[in-house]
């Protein structure tokens, strides 16, 4: 069996120079992705975080990070320098304890076009997990956050790992 050719980056050109990629000769397809970022809380803030059901000063926690992980989802081609602009049909975030002191954001996207949506699932979660920590942050600075990791993908070339 011959070996498999070296895999290249995608966002380079023929010369080497960073390129968005070019779509437009791919099928349009369902295409799906799920992400996931973790916060980690130092065990006296969580103790503070679980009696408090998750509200701060600032409000609610939980809805708050929804909120801001799905706006960040339709501006990630903003963020990101090479992403494409994609309609997206569907994002959902989900955020819960994981063990006595861990917080698991997971978002998942879901839209039909010509490329996937890592990137916005990658981006949801971990803009949630920040959302977490600016609202959490006035009791600890010592709240880490990650990590965050594609979970799966569906739809196009390669699927990948467990997603919707």
């Amino acid at each position: 069996m011959p070996p498999k050719p070296a895999r290249k980056l995608s966002h380079l050109d023929v010369e080497g120079r960073p390129a968005m990629v070019d779509v437009s000769d791919k099928a349009v397809t369902a295409r799906s992705a799920v992400a996931e970022c973790r916060v980690k809380f130092p065990a006296v803030v969580a103790a503070q975080l679980r009696a408090s059901g998750l509200k701060s000063a600032k409000g609610g926690i939980v809805e708050t990070a929804i909120i801001a992980g799905t706006m960040a989802v339709k501006r990630t081609h903003e963020l990101i320098p090479f992403c494409h602009p994609l309609p997206i049909d569907g994002v959902r975030i989900g955020i819960d304890w994981h063990g006595e002191r861990e917080l698991r954001i997971e978002c998942a996207v879901k839209t039909t076009h010509r490329t996937g949506v890592e990137m916005e699932a990658l981006t949801g979660a971990t803009v949630a997990a920040l959302t977490v920590y600016d609202m959490c942050k006035a009791l600890s600075h010592a709240i880490v956050l990650g990590p965050a990791k594609l979970l799966g993908k569906r739809g196009g070339r390669h699927d990948f790992g467990s997603a919707g």
